[in-house]
């Protein structure tokens, strides 16, 4: 991610937000790396927010250049099927019950249309985690909407509350699959069970291309050749130069992000 091939993969759009409200603690613990930073960053990110807690072991070394980056077109499209769901998941070890409960991650959070081109929240409460977003997707009628753009997605607008909740076409194939449907529906029910669940296929999900032996030690090429690398904090101004590739916000992107994370502290 702190190479543009990968950060500035249109399925990555918008994670630059992210990445820059990490850089003070990369600045204040120098010695991290930003691959064992970033993942740890989600695991106490959705424990803070009434998740679970998501088992996490460091030791992941820095690449050094980005000849290892996979191509594009291997991240979720949101506009997609249950074809597409299987294809991404299937060839990185995930299996349909795995593909769900990961897909309750959307429980968080929100899209926006300038960045995945979607727009709105999955549901009423977006900074809690919960399986309110398996009971909406059985609860609610989802209609089809074409937004400005030309992108399509399913709303739901309650009158009363003035308020309209949003589903990506994938995450609609979940309740249309027949295998995928009776995950959704146990999740639905047992909060418990999805968490149980989650816990599982996110550990799975932040340790993918990780090797370890019997004491926990990463033993990947990579650690194996100079141990535990941390690339080094970016400058302090945000930003970097246009022709620089070791750059995971993008040049002339990172000064708006800074003054936009501002505003909304400020909000908090």
């Amino acid at each position: 991610m702190r190479y543009e091939h990968e950060g500035g993969d249109p399925a990555n759009a918008g994670l630059q937000h992210a990445r820059v409200f990490l850089e003070s603690v990369k600045a204040a613990h120098p010695w991290i790396t930003y691959a064992d930073l970033w993942t740890l960053a989600g695991v106490v990110a959705i424990e803070e927010m009434g998740g679970p807690t998501i088992p996490w072991n460091g030791g992941r070394t820095d690449y050094v250049d980005d000849s290892k980056l996979p191509p594009h077109g291997r991240l979720p499209d949101g506009a997609k099927g249950a074809d597409h769901l299987r294809w991404i998941f299937y060839r990185m070890g995930f299996n349909d019950q795995e593909i769900v409960a990961l897909s309750g991650a959307h429980s968080l959070g929100r899209c926006h249309s300038d960045r995945s081109g979607f727009e709105g929240a999955w549901v009423n409460n977006p900074t809690r985690f919960s399986n309110q977003y398996f009971r909406l997707l059985l609860s609610l009628q989802w209609k089809k909407k074409t937004l400005k753009n030309g992108v399509q997605q399913f709303v739901n607008y309650d009158e009363d509350s003035e308020t309209e909740l949003m589903m990506l076409p994938t995450d609609i194939a979940l309740t249309q699959d027949k295998a995928f449907r009776p995950w959704v529906e146990l999740y639905a029910r047992d909060k418990d069970r999805f968490f149980e669940d989650f816990t599982k296929v996110f550990a799975k999900l932040v340790e993918l291309g990780i090797q370890r032996d019997e004491r926990g030690v990463i033993t990947n090429a990579d650690n194996e050749k100079g141990g535990y690398h941390s690339a080094p904090k970016k400058k302090a101004t945000a930003g970097s130069p246009a022709k620089s590739t070791d750059d995971h916000v993008g040049p002339s992107e990172a000064e708006p992000l800074k003054e936009a994370n501002k505003s909304f502290r400020a909000r908090l």
